[in-house]
């Protein structure tokens, strides 16, 4: 905390105004930048912890391995998703510093109440908070770093930011398996209050989140486009009823206020796409399928059948070129896939180095946490720099990149989930995260493409509640339910490629799609009502 105490030495001016763009980050700029990256470090080890420990849980709690996929995707993921629209719109409104603070503390309390989990469904619950809670990151991060970064640095800032996302996730399987074997050597009984060494490794992670979320209030809240030159902006009149509104389009059951507002024939669509999504939950949980898993995943695509159509009555034209473009769905897909093999994969690696080799905690936290931070490092800027050389000279080329990220990692696949020897195990992870996680830049930057600047906010907020519903909602349950059902995580996780002939087929169906689509997108616009 020393350094809350000397914040005031890199106190200066605001940053002046880059009307020639010539103008630099402030020392305070770059400050709160090496802030911020810990905030997202800490959000990615609160969120992949749960890896390392999940064969502790899974013993302690008496769940199955499709209880641990629901756990660390569903229940998390569903609601990190849902709540990033309201929450990405008040950042835009209000003040972005209290917002984070705010966040941060939510889910730092709530991953140190997973630690006081008694049951699964304490776990769910506390799991759930986390998602809520880091849905307020990135969207104030992403609005603060443009505010005090110029454009011609603005990049490279938020490049250091994402890179927070690898540091953490690293660190997180490096951290949690020292601490539950270590705990678990000195207290073999249980520690202080009864603990064991999963709990104590929640309660380590989430509780200095409370100090760093001190820290974040201590930052000043940059002026709205001044390094850029434009006039500051009205205060909004009514920042928290403009995310009330965005919750009536989104969040179940408010969606129903939200269709009602919009006219009978707004509820009357909205009841009817309720009542198909409910009965296909229904079937499901009466054919036997876990009944948590279903109506998250229910209400996760209820909720965003909901919002399309709210978008469709507010905004036509950004539904026109988002909703109604298939090229833009098909690269959602074709990632949201990609993202599906990945989230299961980074999951379930650890709890199959524990259980199949052998592994100590500490030892497989070590290997996994420095491979997977290496490789989705290298393979995310590799990706960006071949697909944008690519997209030089053929519109669609950075659908190419996306397209070697659905096959190339399966190979390396087979090879780490068949294997028994520590050796193929860990190449093959290395080798399968650094050639997926290629496609994640080029997946995103094709889909800022194909709209209209204005509308590039609302195409990523789109872009990832897809990738996270197919990738992380489905892919770490469908992984463990099969394994749950079948008694092999090997077989759990291979059965996931099946997936790839449709990964395969979207992204070459985006590939063909993708130059018509992006050469009429103003036209398509025009047609929708855009105002030019």
């Amino acid at each position: 905390m020393a350094q809350v105490a000397d914040q005031s030495k890199f106190e200066e001016a605001p940053p002046a105004a880059e009307p020639d763009g010539q103008a630099g980050a402030t020392r305070y700029g770059w400050y709160v930048l090496s802030i911020l990256f810990l905030v997202y470090v800490l959000n990615f080890v609160d969120r992949q912890i749960i890896s390392i420990l999940a064969e502790d849980i899974k013993r302690d709690l008496g769940l199955k391995d499709q209880d641990l996929g629901f756990l660390y995707g569903t229940a998390f993921g569903v609601f990190y998703a849902l709540f990033g629209i309201p929450l990405g719109r008040l950042a835009d409104n209000w003040h972005r510093v209290r917002l984070m603070t705010i966040g941060l503390t939510l889910w730092s309390v709530m991953t140190a109440v997973s630690g006081l989990s008694r049951t699964g469904g304490h776990l769910a619950a506390a799991r759930i908070g986390v998602g809520i809670g880091e849905a307020t990151a990135s969207p104030s991060a992403y609005s603060l770093i443009s505010d005090y970064f110029p454009r011609r640095l603005r990049a490279t800032a938020l490049s250091i930011y994402s890179a927070g996302l690898y540091v953490g996730g690293g660190c997180s399987l490096f951290i949690g398996g020292a601490i539950v074997q270590g705990w678990n050597r000195a207290y073999p009984g249980g520690g202080p209050f009864g603990l064991v060494g999963w709990q104590a490794a929640f309660m380590a992670v989430g509780i200095p989140g409370l100090l760093l979320a001190i820290w974040i209030a201590t930052l000043r809240e940059p002026i709205r486009g001044h390094v850029e030159g434009l006039p500051e902006p009205a205060p909004h009149p009514a920042p928290f009823r403009a995310f009330a509104g965005e919750l009536l389009t989104i969040v179940p059951p408010l969606t129903l206020i939200g269709a009602a507002m919009g006219g009978v024939g707004a509820f009357v669509v909205n009841l009817a796409g309720l009542a198909i999504v409910t009965l296909a939950v229904v079937g499901l949980v009466a054919a036997g399928e876990p009944w948590p898993q279903w109506v998250a995943i229910g209400t996760g695509v209820y909720a965003v059948f909901s919002w399309a159509c709210a978008l469709r009555r507010r905004d036509p034209p950004t539904f026109a070129l988002i909703i109604g473009t298939p090229a833009f769905l098909c690269t959602v897909v074709a990632y949201g896939l990609n993202a599906f093999l990945s989230y299961a994969a980074s999951f379930w690696a650890a709890p199959y180095a524990l259980r199949v080799l052998g592994a100590t905690p500490s030892s497989a936290g070590f290997l996994l946490g420095g491979l997977g931070a290496l490789a989705g490092f290298l393979g995310l800027t590799m990706g960006g720099v071949v697909s944008d050389r690519l997209r030089r000279t053929n519109p669609a080329g950075r659908l190419l990149v996306v397209i070697f990220g659905a096959v190339v990692p399966v190979p390396f696949l087979c090879l780490a989930f068949t294997g028994s020897a520590p050796l193929p195990f860990y190449a093959g992870i290395f080798l399968a995260q650094i050639t997926a996680s290629c496609a994640l830049g080029a997946a995103a930057a094709t889909t800022q493409d194909l709209v209209l600047p204005r509308m590039r906010g609302t195409a990523t907020a789109t872009f990832f509640i897809g990738t996270t519903l197919i990738g992380l909602a489905l892919g770490p349950y469908l992984a463990g339910r099969v394994s749950t059902l079948s008694g092999s995580l090997s077989v759990g996780m291979l059965s996931l490629l099946v997936s790839v002939p449709i990964t395969l087929a979207t992204a070459v169906a985006a590939y063909r799609l993708v130059p018509a689509a992006e050469a009429s997108r103003e036209a398509r616009a025009r047609a929708a009502g855009e105002v030019a």
